[in-house]
């Protein structure tokens, strides 16, 4: 059995020889790193460096790529012609179908509680296909409303796995349908003019 003063003496002596090796090699870490940090921030004119883990900013990047791509609804140009087709021409990617799906795969820890998707296939059916009438649009004016309606079935192998304390790895063949709307306007064109 130890005595409880000479585990205290090992923890000093141990602190203390940390400290005569860190200032003794060189190693700039704990003084000079502050000084410079805030050496910067002045120079900058910003907050010293504050370290973000990479989930978080990938969370951000995937929230504006989002935005950007899905969740604007364009406005078109009208079609000109009496027989100009008018259907739906761009069916979802499978960047945005597995966008749209639950997120169950994140959150977990490695080695502890993993959970992954492999052997994705995508199967995607227009079910709706239809346009409005014209009819006036705030900020958009009048146009015409193009329903584009599709139902994604996503057949994947899901995979959840652990290797501590016990071991184990669990097969799971699923499905998951997702509805995607791709509904657009386009605008009305006026009366022709002939001159």
């Amino acid at each position: 059995m130890t005595k409880p003063g000479s585990v205290t003496k090992r923890f000093t002596l141990l602190a203390a020889i940390g400290l005569m090796t860190m200032s003794n090699s060189g190693c700039i870490l704990f003084g000079r790193l502050l000084t410079m940090a805030f050496t910067l921030s002045s120079f900058y004119g910003t907050t010293p460096l504050i370290p973000v883990s990479p989930y978080y900013s990938e969370l951000i990047e995937d929230a504006y790529i989002k935005e950007e791509r899905y969740d604007k609804v364009p406005i078109l140009d009208p079609v000109e012609g009496e027989h100009a087709p008018i259907f739906c021409q761009d069916p979802p990617s499978a960047d945005e179908v597995m966008r749209t799906l639950p997120n169950d795969t994140s959150g977990g820890w490695p080695f502890f509680a993993e959970t992954a998707r492999n052997n994705v296939k995508i199967v995607t059916e227009p079910i709706v296909d239809r346009m409005d009438d014209c009819r006036f649009y705030p900020l958009a004016g009048p146009a015409r409303l193009h329903h584009c309606h599709y139902k994604c079935t996503v057949y994947y192998d899901l995979i959840k796995r652990s290797d501590w304390p016990v071991p184990f790895r669990h097969l799971d063949e699923s499905i998951q349908v997702v509805y995607i709307d791709h509904d657009h306007l386009i605008r009305c064109a006026g009366p022709s003019t002939n001159q």
